[in-house]
């Protein structure tokens, strides 16, 4: 019986992950959980799963909770806040597992300390590894954990080495669907609205990083992450265009081979996959998760447009970087995102703002997670100004 902690209960990855929990209760038990803002699915989820710890964002949110379960009679459930509350969720002693599953680089610190505290990580935050990769898996190696991508695509590069050994491998290929945007006009770029932006061709996801699919920065990010997780230069990491997404990565050997994964587009496989690790275990037909085979009568790779998705560019020249402009890359890229959900900025002001920050962002590589936080907030300062200044039309 593996015991979990979720770190990011309430969103997508979180539900998928509980989903896995539900089909395999002799497997896993839901230990703890953070929970962020999403007061009622907390407290629906602390009703259904009884963890014996749950974080909110805020103290005047765990306040309401802990108010609503002592009404139903429920006073055996630990209720945390904040930072220091999400990192409690995570290190529990006797928690096996951490999902960790928070957007962006809240869930930086937790996923730090749980490495830390030798806890298995299934690792859905890809910006934990964009920003402090370095870090990251520095001490994964020094306290000998287990870092399984959850991303699909990670994942599926992920079981195809298990087919032969880091030296034989040649690079590996990324796909990408190409979001809602990949067929249209360069020249309709600019006029694309966040209603457009948001309609992602095969995945329901949160906003950002619906967003970031149809600028392709979400790729780059995969791309950064790909290279910290199995230790390749980003010109061994390739992108391709999908248009599918039944193939989900593909690593190409030295022999000429190629091993692709092939599954559902269910993120409960790789979720699955990293639980089980190095199982696998049988699913029934109530999981859905079966392939029909049927559907892979056409399959179409393209290589990515770069001028139409400079984002992609963009995560190729951090990535080569390292260091703080990884940090910015994430940081600009999520002030950019909101901009232009709010509609301050155009589709294409999100990788104006993201260059202008790189250019003004330091070579230095970050010492610690206090570096990589404060390198963070600088990042965004730079982004909310370069964005006043796109407003004003005030000169860069």
């Amino acid at each position: 019986m593996k015991k979990l902690a979720i770190l990011g209960s309430t969103g997508s990855i979180g539900h998928s992950t509980l989903s896995v929990c539900e089909s395999f209760p002799d497997r896993y038990q839901v230990v703890s959980l953070a929970a962020g803002t999403n007061i009622d699915d907390a407290f629906a989820q602390c009703l259904r799963w009884r963890p014996r710890v749950i974080s909110l964002a805020t103290e005047a949110l765990a306040a309401t909770l802990l108010t609503r379960l002592k009404a139903e009679g429920i006073t055996s459930i630990e209720v945390v806040h904040g930072s220091a509350g999400t990192i409690h969720v995570a290190t529990l002693p006797e928690v096996d597992f951490v999902v960790s599953a928070i957007v962006g680089v809240a869930g930086l610190e937790a996923t730090y300390a749980a490495v830390c505290a030798g806890k298995t990580i299934g690792l859905a935050n890809k910006e934990c590894l964009v920003a402090a990769g370095e870090l990251i898996l520095a001490a994964a190696k020094q306290h000998n954990v287990a870092l399984l991508p959850i991303d699909s695509e990670h994942n599926a590069v992920h079981q195809c080495l298990r087919g032969g050994t880091a030296a034989e491998v040649k690079q590996i290929w990324l796909t990408a669907s190409g979001g809602p945007f990949r067929n249209t006009p360069l020249a309709e770029f600019e006029n694309i609205t966040p209603q457009q932006a948001l309609k992602h061709p095969t995945w329901v996801m949160g906003q950002r990083i619906t967003i970031d699919s149809a600028t392709m920065m979400n790729k780059g990010f995969e791309v950064i992450e790909a290279c910290r997780l199995f230790n390749l230069p980003a010109a061994r990491v390739r992108t391709t265009i999908h248009p599918q997404s039944t193939v989900h990565s593909l690593v190409e050997f030295v022999d000429g081979s190629i091993l692709a994964q092939i599954s559902v587009t269910d993120m409960r496989l790789p979720i699955l996959y990293a639980l089980a690790y190095p199982e696998r275990v049988a699913v029934t037909e109530k999981e859905s998760l079966t392939f029909d085979l049927t559907t892979l009568s056409q399959l179409d790779f393209s290589q990515p447009d770069l001028t139409r998705f400079p984002c992609l560019r963009l995560a190729y020249e951090a990535a080569e970087a390292g260091g703080n402009a990884c940090i910015a890359l994430n940081a600009a890229d999520e002030i950019a995102v909101a901009a232009f959900l709010e509609g301050r900025i155009p589709f294409l002001g999100i990788p104006r703002t993201i260059e202008a920050v790189l250019q003004l962002t330091s070579s230095q590589s970050p010492a610690s997670i206090l570096d990589v936080l404060n390198a963070d907030l600088a990042a965004r300062a730079s982004a909310r100004e370069v964005i006043a200044r796109q407003l004003t039309g005030a000169p860069r």
